[in-house]
């Protein structure tokens, strides 16, 4: 079936529900035969999939103030961490971005000027604007206090723990380089999606400048999708998603792939308590995995989604990988859903239609 369908899926969002798909037919195959999904992939390598728990402070603020809500995750047991840095958190200070004037100004324009659906069509314009087209850079005083911002946070930490760094902004490859060679003294686990994936060259010229792991993927679809940046060399740690890469099987053969090139997965994950499930099982049976994201540590009501996985699924930073038939999960909870959906859909389980007029968030790269 799967062989049949995935020629309507693409990166990003665009392969969503072919994954979607695939991963309820493993869930049903599971079922049917009794055993856990890992058990149908060949086995599993661990028996606890090691969570990393991506983390974000809002508003204004120093790497002091990050480093002390990454102390916050330590203390629940989180033995792997991932916190955002890049020109969001220097663009209100003087001196510190290069770019045309008044390009920076655009959001804030947008969103003075217009309102809905089309003031969500002219972001997405702006937003979709690749790295190397933007015309940012990063100047010198940007580039200290981005280091600095760092530096305060493995004050707090210390080294001993992995640190990842995502979302440094539609900057190009060069300002990038320059970045990672700043923090390479500050021992981090990997840059994430500094450059859209598609960028095969650029990503050989990032990762031969710099010490600091290099890692993109949660965009990429199917295991033909990351053969050209594993070929060439332009990737320490590769980051599929389970709705993105293919599925549950898929996503197995993209990290055997990458395997076979020495080269380490990490898996990302934003999503409801069933694709987490999904990825759970891909990743007990791969062997070359490092760690799996989290971003819903703060939802108290996340794990509550589901019925039949006995309660908090992260304990002490770790899901451990259940043996029960198909994913381990019985079914949605339709009361925890209906209790949280947005005002402006407030019907459970309703017809699609609404969305056919709807922008698609399109973008094929983070």
């Amino acid at each position: 079936i799967f062989r049949r369908i995935k020629q309507f899926g693409g990166p990003a969002r665009q392969a969503g529900g072919v994954c979607g798909i695939e991963i309820a037919l493993w869930d049903l195959a599971g079922k049917a035969y009794g055993v856990p999904v890992y058990q149908m992939l060949g086995g599993k390598f661990r028996d606890k999939i090691r969570i990393y728990c991506d983390t974000d402070v809002s508003g204004k603020h120093t790497g002091a103030d990050m480093g002390h809500a990454l102390k916050k995750r330590i203390e629940k047991g989180f033995t792997y961490l991932k916190m955002d840095l890049g020109i969001g958190v220097i663009q209100h200070v003087a001196g510190a971005l290069n770019a045309p004037l008044g390009f920076l100004d655009e959001p804030k324009n947008i969103w003075a000027k217009y309102k809905g659906r089309e003031a969500n069509h002219r972001m997405n314009d702006y937003m979709n604007i690749a790295h190397p087209f933007t015309g940012i850079h990063i100047t010198e005083k940007g580039f200290d206090l981005l280091e600095q911002y760092v530096c305060e946070v493995r004050e707090i930490i210390g080294y001993e723990i992995p640190l990842a760094i995502d979302h440094f902004g539609h900057i190009c490859v060069e300002d990038g380089i320059k970045l990672c060679k700043r923090i390479e003294k500050y021992n981090i686990a990997w840059a994430e999606d500094l450059i859209p994936w598609q960028y095969t060259a650029q990503y050989v010229r990032l990762k031969n400048a710099t010490t600091v792991p290099i890692c993109t993927g949660e965009d990429i679809y199917l295991k033909e999708g990351f053969k050209p940046l594993l070929e060439a060399g332009g990737v320490s740690v590769i980051h599929p998603d389970i709705l993105s890469s293919g599925g549950i099987l898929e996503n197995k053969k993209i990290g055997d792939l990458a395997q076979e090139h020495g080269i380490a997965m990490a898996v990302h994950m934003a999503e409801s308590p069933v694709a987490c499930m999904a990825a759970v099982h891909s990743i007990a049976a791969t062997e070359n995995f490092l760690a799996l994201e989290n971003h819903s540590v703060d939802v108290d009501w996340w794990d509550d989604i589901v019925t039949g996985t006995g309660g908090k699924l992260i304990q002490n930073g770790f899901i451990e990988v259940p043996d029960r038939p198909g994913l381990g999960i019985d079914d949605y909870n339709d009361e925890v859903l209906r209790e949280h959906l947005r005002p402006e859909y407030p019907q459970l389980w309703a017809p699609t239609d609404t969305w056919d007029n709807e922008i698609s968030w399109d973008r094929t790269w983070s």
